[in-house]
């Protein structure tokens, strides 16, 4: 028998009810509570998860001045939000309800230090600390994101809305893994999925339902998510849904969450190198969130104008610096007409890339229900939505204007 050719790339999705991303919801929630109410609010907080406990640590320096009453308001409401309001058919030893949780805020303020660098006379803003970011970009997908982490979103995202509205049967700590078979190394490369390769779910089901009605049902949400047609096949794609059999107990009754824990869940999939650096519990002059935002943008227009089927772009900072210490352009060599070293110059000169400009470019500090907010950015992902602000080709002219 011929051997099959594979070259196979996983990709990793977890859904708003998963304890890491409740943390990162809300922390986002209390960034955008001191933001909405006072835009110059200064953010670096953390939130652990753990049994009934949510703890909500770190800095801040703002004029808006929440009570511990608010802080309790916003952990219970983002909890309400994601899924867990207690009217799910899970008991309280099965998953977390929000009259059960305890808060701690152990909230300090920032430091002087940082402010003096970031705040400066001159209206700039100067970065927050010090870092490097990834911004990241494929010819793969209509958003320009990879394959596998794209289809693993659009799997997770009709499996938690089916849980949101059908709580008596599944719960909303849900995983998803999508594997591409890209055939080979070289269509790797030039961004050419062949097929769907392998499916995982993982969504948590009451304790009456048997495993093979919870593995009907989700079977039946994967074929109706929409995925090209092109690349899923149900008859030859190995899936595996709820492989270990009996998932009732979840939420942070059972797993433990932590802000920041997904980073690769968050960005590219594992496509791209990260910075390492969280997005979610820190306002806009912190620029492992403003600096990732804007080298997607920049990444998002050189793929986009056709100038090369993949793209990484590097930013770097220095606390209180505000223009970039390096940018850098990496096209895998798929460019198409002038390289990395043109691009990454092209760049340098032409967009300011302070955390002032990128604030301004995206509106960071102006989170609003009518735009974004940093929360449902923390539950959705930070990059590849089309609505966020950081998505828009806006400035596609200037990229094809480099077309040779």
């Amino acid at each position: 028998m011929e051997k099959i050719p594979h070259y196979l790339f996983t990709s990793e999705v977890v859904s708003p009810g998963h304890p890491d991303k409740c943390a990162d919801i809300i922390a986002d929630s209390i960034v955008d509570a001191l933001l909405i109410n006072d835009s110059n609010s200064r953010v670096a907080s953390e939130v652990f998860v753990a049994g009934k406990h949510v703890i909500i640590g770190g800095e801040v320096a703002t004029k808006s001045i929440l009570s511990f009453g608010d802080y309790e308001k916003i952990v219970k409401d983002a909890l309400i939000k994601i899924g867990y309001d207690g009217k799910s058919a899970f008991t309280k030893e099965q998953c977390l309800y929000p009259d059960e949780v305890k808060v701690q805020v152990l909230l300090n303020q920032q430091s002087s230090d940082i402010n003096q660098g970031v705040d400066q006379e001159s209206g700039e803003i100067g970065a927050g600390d010090q870092g490097i970011m990834f911004g990241f970009a494929s010819s793969e997908t209509a958003d320009f994101m990879p394959a596998a982490i794209s289809y693993a979103r659009m799997l997770c995202d009709k499996v938690y809305n089916y849980a949101l509205a059908h709580n008596h049967k599944l719960g909303v700590d849900i995983k998803t893994q999508v594997t591409v078979d890209y055939g080979n190394k070289q269509n790797f490369e030039e961004c050419k999925p062949q097929k769907i390769h392998t499916i995982v779910v993982s969504a948590p089901s009451t304790q009456t339902m048997p495993i093979e009605e919870v593995r009907a049902l989700i079977k039946g949400l994967i074929d109706d998510t929409g995925l090209p047609p092109e690349l899923y096949d149900p008859q030859d794609t190995i899936i595996h849904i709820n492989p270990t059999g009996r998932y009732v107990n979840h939420s942070s009754l059972h797993d433990s969450g932590l802000t920041g824990r997904k980073l690769i869940v968050d960005s590219f999939g594992g496509y791209s190198p990260i910075g390492g650096g969280a997005q979610s519990s820190k306002d806009y002059t912190k620029v492992d969130r403003s600096g990732l935002y804007a080298a997607r943008w920049i990444a998002k227009h050189i793929v986009a104008a056709g100038l090369a089927k993949k793209c990484s772009v590097q930013l770097s900072y220095a606390i209180g610096v505000a223009k970039p210490v390096s940018v850098s352009v990496d096209t895998f060599g798929t460019f198409s007409s002038i390289g990395d070293d043109e691009l990454s110059n092209f760049v340098l000169e032409t967009f300011s890339l302070t955390p002032r400009w990128i604030t301004k470019k995206f509106n960071l500090d102006k989170p609003s229900s009518e735009t974004f907010l940093y929360a449902d950015v923390a539950a959705r992902g930070q990059v590849g939505q089309s609505d966020y602000p950081w998505e828009k080709l806006d400035s596609l002219d200037l990229f094809l204007a480099l077309k040779k």
